[in-house]
């Protein structure tokens, strides 16, 4: 790599099995990109790019428009489909912001019915939200009977963030936010992003589920951890489940191994397009790698796509390079790789009335499924009938590949044994439906709550809506119930 003035210029090792040479050019309105390299037909060709934002969208758009010009994989939205057949009774509860202060939807999202003797003002169902990097952190919403809803507040209010989290537009995230009743007050776990650009769960405590919420002045659990859940047993005991967030850390630890050894593209990607995909990703690398973290894992999102296509089989090949007489140089990163492609689900009694967490820590669950590819995420657990009921979502949630399982255990802490199949999966009207929440409906049984995306409109950032399913129980088994009335 070299530079020249302002711009910045990447070449591919001649070790990748296809190259390209990349001038970056920064400017007022955005960026620029001028890529050299040999096109699908094998001819040289120069492109210039135009890149005048830095959400997905715009990072999708770029890529898509590379993969025309240069043969690499076509972003996964980008590609035509046929419409998923899967069908469920869901019934809808918010398809439109309520309030232009909520930004992205309902992402996320946690109901708890709040019964008339804690509110002194009737029973409510209340809802809260994903905000991601908006500057007002994590909607509060509330609701009679699902059937229409009332913005009441943000937990983190502009201006009142927590002490220890990042914010700023393009900068914070404010994620997976779950409020619970406990003793005589409302504790909210959530999830924000440290001034060190890594993940953080932290909690807020207020008398009332409106607020105003206090958040402690540090994190309950650093180091790279999203998605907190605390489910209270019946008979009193209360856990965190969470889970480890390699989200984003195995593409960069890919991205660096290919950019050191390039040699190794082959072997990983059989296909020529995820060869090409692979070649542009390494060369970018040196760029990439000083994004702050949520920007960095937008632009490697086509090689995320492109693992995650035989997800089994990339694991397959990249622990054949174990093999044999492998170096340190080699077998060091591949084994920090193949570590994070496993997305641990971890548990840990946690006492309320010093808000810390007691014992050991316990592995619940993994990525082991087909269907879950790379990730798992999004835990809510139910005590029903003497089983514990894990609802969960797995792979990407950008993509209609996303859904939503269940395993299920006789004690909190698992053993679980997972459903064979999703219990929700994309629809022809909704995408992507998953990070579950579960609360008794005004039926009295209970319902599960996620968001899903309107088709041809998933991404990070973009609108998710909140719906409702009825749950069903029976043999060990959990299904979807009858349509509720509207």
């Amino acid at each position: 790599m070299n530079s020249a003035g302002s711009d910045m210029i990447l070449e591919t090792s001649p070790a990748a099995p296809f190259s390209f040479t990349i001038r970056l050019t920064p400017g007022a309105a955005g960026q620029a990109y001028e890529i050299t390299g040999t096109d699908a037909t094998g001819a040289q060709t120069s492109r210039r790019y135009e890149l005048c934002g830095r959400e997905q969208s715009d990072y999708l758009d770029l890529f898509e428009r590379i993969a025309r010009d240069f043969g690499t994989r076509l972003p996964r939205t980008r590609q035509e489909s046929v419409a998923p057949t899967f069908e469920a009774p869901y019934r809808v509860l918010l398809d439109r912001n309520i309030s232009p202060e909520i930004w992205y939807g309902y992402g996320d999202p946690a109901v708890t019915f709040v019964p008339a003797q804690r509110t002194g003002d009737g029973d409510w169902y209340y809802l809260f939200a994903t905000s991601n990097d908006a500057p007002n952190s994590f909607p509060i919403l509330r609701s009679r009977t699902l059937e229409s809803w009332e913005p009441v507040g943000f937990v983190f209010p502009e201006g009142r963030k927590p002490s220890w989290a990042a914010d700023g537009l393009n900068v914070s995230d404010y994620w997976a936010p779950e409020m619970h009743l406990v003793g005589e007050g409302c504790l909210v776990c959530f999830t924000a992003r440290q001034k060190d650009g890594s993940l953080a769960i932290g909690l807020a405590w207020s008398s009332r589920p409106e607020g105003p919420f206090e958040s402690d002045d540090a994190p309950l659990v650093g180091g790279g951890v999203i998605d907190p859940h605390l489910f209270v047993t019946r008979d009193g005991r209360t856990f965190l489940f969470w889970k480890e967030d390699s989200n984003d850390v195995w593409p960069a630890l890919l991205s660096a191994f290919l950019h050191e050894h390039p040699n190794h593209v082959a072997s990983l990607f059989p296909l020529p397009e995820d060869q090409r995909t692979a070649s542009l990703a390494l060369t970018l690398w040196p760029w990439v790698e000083a994004l702050e973290p949520m920007e960095r894992f937008l632009v490697q999102q086509v090689l995320i796509e492109a693992v995650v296509e035989d997800f089994a089989g990339f694991r397959q090949r990249l622990q054949a390079l174990l093999s044999g007489d492998a170096s340190e140089g080699i077998a060091e990163p591949v084994r920090n790789i193949l570590a994070a492609l496993r997305t641990p689900v971890f548990a840990q009694e946690f006492d309320p009335s010093t808000r810390r967490l007691m014992g050991e820590r316990t592995v619940v669950l993994e990525n082991d499924q087909a269907w879950e590819a790379h990730l798992i995420e999004g835990i809510w657990v139910l005590e029903h009938e003497g089983s514990f009921h894990m609802f969960y979502s797995g792979n990407d949630f950008s993509t209609p590949e996303y859904g939503t399982g269940v395993a299920v255990a006789d004690s909190p802490l698992g053993p679980y044994r997972k459903m064979e199949q999703p219990l929700l999966r994309s629809s022809a009207e909704w995408l992507g439906p998953g990070h579950p929440s579960v609360a008794l409906g005004p039926d009295g049984a209970p319902w599960l709550f996620l968001h899903a995306f309107f088709p041809g409109e998933t991404g990070y950032k973009k609108f998710r809506a909140l719906l409702a399913v009825p749950l069903a129980f029976g043999e060990g088994r959990v299904s979807l119930g009858s349509a509720p009335a509207p």
